[in-house]
């Protein structure tokens, strides 16, 4: 299994390097703009890692606050923003447990594939752990704020797929005990070659996929994602 604690520390060029091959056919933003509209709207972001989210965001909000744990990804970001032109953003390394930022600042708090590693880094108090988030969301949302999580439904898969594991036990705290409704949407990855495809799966998510894609001679991944809200 990677490293990702490591992968983000380090390794933000070669991550940012498989997000550009994800969601080729752009479902992701279409998604989330039925979801919930973020026109002129403060915006505050948890794990905003290389900027995939703040990118996709920021042109259409008032106010982009974007925290990640990680300063090296947060890099990558920033240079990536520096070249919209775009003035409305700030990055600012934070946990998720802890956002350095004042209560009531947002009228959404979204977190794309970042409190459910908490559930494999965390495995005997993940649920404290993610409980700690779920208070810092709402302590910065105003009243009648949106909380957006997106997590995965299963990379490698044409129809959701939620893991037996910890994270499935997550996906229920959310719907079961904080009231969090969910859709999804299909993130496929497109890649140049095969070659390319076994290197980048290799590297993120491991030998087991990485050997079906060989296997299998996958250019396009199918892959899940879930997306959960809760007005506040």
């Amino acid at each position: 299994m990677p490293d990702y604690q490591k992968i983000y520390a380090t390794q933000a060029d070669r991550y940012d390097q498989l997000l550009a091959r994800e969601d080729y056919q752009g479902n992701l933003w279409r998604a989330l703009r039925q979801v919930r509209s973020f026109d002129g709207l403060d915006v505050v972001e948890l794990g905003a890692g290389t900027g995939r989210l703040t990118c996709m965001v920021a042109p259409l909000v008032k106010t982009m606050r974007a925290f990640d744990i990680s300063p090296h990804m947060l890099d990558a970001a920033r240079v990536k923003l520096g070249k919209t032109g775009l003035r409305n953003w700030r990055l600012c390394v934070g946990d998720n447990r802890r956002l350095p930022v004042r209560d009531g600042v947002a009228d959404v708090c979204i977190a794309g594939w970042s409190l459910g590693h908490l559930t494999g880094w965390y495995p005997k108090t993940w649920r404290d752990e993610i409980e700690q988030c779920l208070a810092q969301i709402k302590r910065v949302l105003r009243p009648g704020g949106t909380v957006i999580l997106l997590e995965t439904l299963g990379t490698g898969e044409e129809s959701p797929r939620p893991p037996a594991d910890a994270l499935a036990a997550y996906y229920q705290l959310l719907e079961r005990e904080h009231g969090f409704t969910s859709t999804w949407t299909r993130t496929d990855y497109r890649f140049e070659s095969l070659a390319e495809a076994e290197a980048l799966i290799r590297f993120f998510f491991g030998d087991e996929l990485a050997d079906r894609v060989v296997r299998q001679g996958l250019i396009l991944l199918p892959e899940c994602t879930g997306i959960w809200k809760h007005v506040c």
